[in-house]
């Protein structure tokens, strides 16, 4: 009975695995303007990314959905026009990013200003496990409201989705900083 007792024993401990995640090879990417004939912005577009134009008439007719497909996520974005309702319009968006506080961690806000192409917004993070890990909108305060959600089309993990959140991030900024009104 000694000798199986002093076999059996060795110095391997076994211990549970941690989870892990898939590698996420992210894409080199280059931007040019995206070309929507009749619609009253454009923006720089990524080429990992193409235009889904929603079907929607009357104040939603120019509402877009940006898709990545290798990324498996979307931009989400509304446009409105601005006619006595700014106030209302930022009030919403307000609305909206709030409505996942209660998720997030924390919501730094970064204000943007293009004063040569008249477009003012704020660009929003989510931290935490959030559907939402950005958001951003713009504006040129007189005539034009646009607003964008970017979404991950899987269950949100922040750990393992950040260098996703990166690269849209980037991708986000881009547009806004290159957002032109028409």
């Amino acid at each position: 009975m000694f000798s199986v007792s002093f076999v059996s024993c060795g110095d391997e401990v076994s211990a549970p695995k941690p989870y892990v995640f898939f590698r996420i090879a992210l894409p080199d990417t280059a931007y040019s303007y995206m070309d929507l004939q009749g619609y009253p912005y454009t923006f720089r577009l990524s080429k990992n990314a193409y235009i889904e134009e929603r079907q929607t008439t009357g104040d939603d007719q120019y509402w877009i959905n940006i898709q990545y497909p290798t990324l498996n996520a979307t931009i989400h974005c509304t446009y409105k026009k601005v006619e006595d309702n700014l106030y209302a319009l930022s009030r919403d968006a307000q609305e909206f990013l709030y409505s996942h506080s209660t998720v997030a961690s924390d919501i730094p806000m970064q204000e943007y200003a293009n004063d040569e192409q008249r477009v003012y917004g704020l660009f929003c993070d989510l931290y935490g496990n959030t559907a939402t890990p950005m958001q951003f909108y713009m504006t040129d305060s007189t005539e034009h409201f646009f607003r964008a959600s970017v979404y991950c089309n899987t269950i949100p993990n922040q750990d393992s989705l950040a260098p996703v959140y990166e690269y849209l991030r980037k991708d986000a900024r881009v547009i806004m900083e290159s957002m032109k009104w028409r």
